[in-house]
């Protein structure tokens, strides 16, 4: 029997060490060659780091948020009498997203204990309401599950695992939700109260989050203005551009790209919004005024707060941009965002209006030191000088760095974006001198 050690990788740019976001195998657990050992987390990118050979674990390095030195030892596998390494090289791991942990289609699971095979080849496991996990224990599932299992109300110790160790998969999850006989949903279990507290440590992405986070808000004095925007002309524009897009296979047009275009026009005039401030403990610093306007659109994906960049929106026009932060947006959520694209933004759009909010408080996203908030969309009665009559709008909530944004600039800022959207056919005019 031979032992095979599998170490953190070097995945270039110079990173020296990584965190250890989560484990895939246990100790005593067979794995096949390029199963899944663990996720290991750079300054830059989630590494999926798989088995390079057939064995069995026999020891694996520290707790999940521990940081681990590049070339250190991850795993050691034993191998027994007949098994090789996998014919193919080591493959090297490629840097991407946070992704669900869940093994690809086409990747070999690793083998579950030994009886549980049988049971699921012979019927499948009848899907009680009482717990499938041990009281007290933590289901084992990817934080993509734990998030969807969150916002269903379903409690995960209810649900039967069908993966390696009795993981929970989305598959397990679906079918737990919608009973796939009859087409109905399964009664709500009724759950004995509990008393206990889960202590749930903070890594990877949502540690990351947090940190700058807590950067921004203790070291940016926030001042944070709100304005109400008529959007009545612009949705009928936007309508009917849509309503022509159909043949040309041009993409659907949200708000978002209006708001771009109404923000790249707004920094010509503004230039110290489109910036970045290298802010120094000394209390000196430097604040670096971009020319290319590179807007970072928050999206929320299933394991944090991604911020994919549209570069160089003073170029795009308004089809060109709704397809950028549509592909953008896609590659965030399913994982396959490089790092390059989730850096460098020089001023930041979050919006929450799809969740009925009216008003928000953004956090600048730094070192930039603008952010515009895009709030709730809502047809309310507006008095044009005779009569009520019913327009659409949305409130704008925009947060600015106070240390380099006065008062003034921020409201002259978001007023000179709400008469742009409040005339939108300008925009199509810019776009095409711009294309011209």
């Amino acid at each position: 029997m031979t032992e095979r050690v599998v170490k953190v990788p070097d995945v270039g740019e110079g990173i020296a060490e990584a965190e250890l976001v989560e484990w895939h195998v246990a100790v005593g657990e067979r794995v096949e060659a390029d199963a899944p050992l663990a996720e290991v987390m750079t300054d830059k990118a989630t590494v999926e780091i798989p088995s390079p050979v057939a064995g069995t674990v026999t020891w694996r390095a520290g707790d999940p948020g521990e940081v681990l030195a590049v070339g250190s030892e991850l795993v050691k596998i034993a191998m027994g009498d007949g098994e090789v390494a996998a014919a193919e090289p080591e493959p090297e791991p490629q840097p991407e997203v946070e992704t669900s942990p869940e093994p690809e289609s086409g990747q070999p699971d690793r083998k579950p204990e030994p009886t549980a095979p049988k049971e699921r080849e012979t019927e499948p496991a009848p899907r009680e309401r009482v717990p499938h996990h041990d009281v007290g224990a933590r289901p084992q599932a990817a934080p993509a599950i734990r998030l969807r299992a969150r916002e269903a109300g379903v409690d995960l110790r209810l649900v039967p695992g069908t993966g390696p160790a009795g993981r929970v998969t989305h598959a397990d999850l679906d079918g737990y939700l919608t009973d796939t006989t009859t087409g109905r949903a399964p009664a709500r279990a009724r759950v004995a109260a509990d008393d206990t507290v889960s202590d749930i440590k903070l890594i990877g992405l949502r540690k990351r989050i947090a940190q700058r986070m807590a950067e921004a808000n203790a070291h940016i004095p926030h001042i944070t203005y709100v304005d109400e925007v008529d959007l009545t002309l612009l949705q009928e524009l936007r309508e009917s551009l849509n309503g022509d897009a159909t043949d040309g296979g041009r993409p659907k047009l949200t708000i978002l790209p209006f708001l771009v275009g109404a923000i790249v026009e707004a920094v010509g005039a503004h230039p110290q919004c489109n910036a970045r401030f290298d802010d120094q403990p000394d209390g000196t610093g430097v604040l670096h005024v971009h020319s290319g306007v590179h807007v970072g659109i928050a999206t929320q994906t299933p394991n944090g707060l991604l911020v994919p960049v549209v570069r160089h929106a003073e170029t795009r026009d308004l089809f060109e941009c709704a397809a950028e932060i549509e592909r953008l947006a896609g590659a965030a959520r399913d994982g396959s965002a490089t790092a390059d694209a989730l850096s460098g933004s020089t001023i930041t759009i979050t919006s929450l209006g799809a969740f009925g909010g009216i008003v928000t408080t953004p956090i600048i996203n730094r070192p930039e030191v603008a952010i515009v908030g895009v709030n709730k969309l809502q047809t309310k009665p507006v008095w044009d000088g005779a009569a009520f009559v019913p327009r659409q709008v949305l409130n704008l909530s925009s947060s600015f760095d106070h240390r380099i944004i006065d008062g003034w600039d921020a409201a002259q800022f978001v007023q000179r974006i709400k008469r742009r959207l409040e005339a939108p056919g300008e925009l199509l005019l810019s776009a095409e001198r711009t294309r011209g």
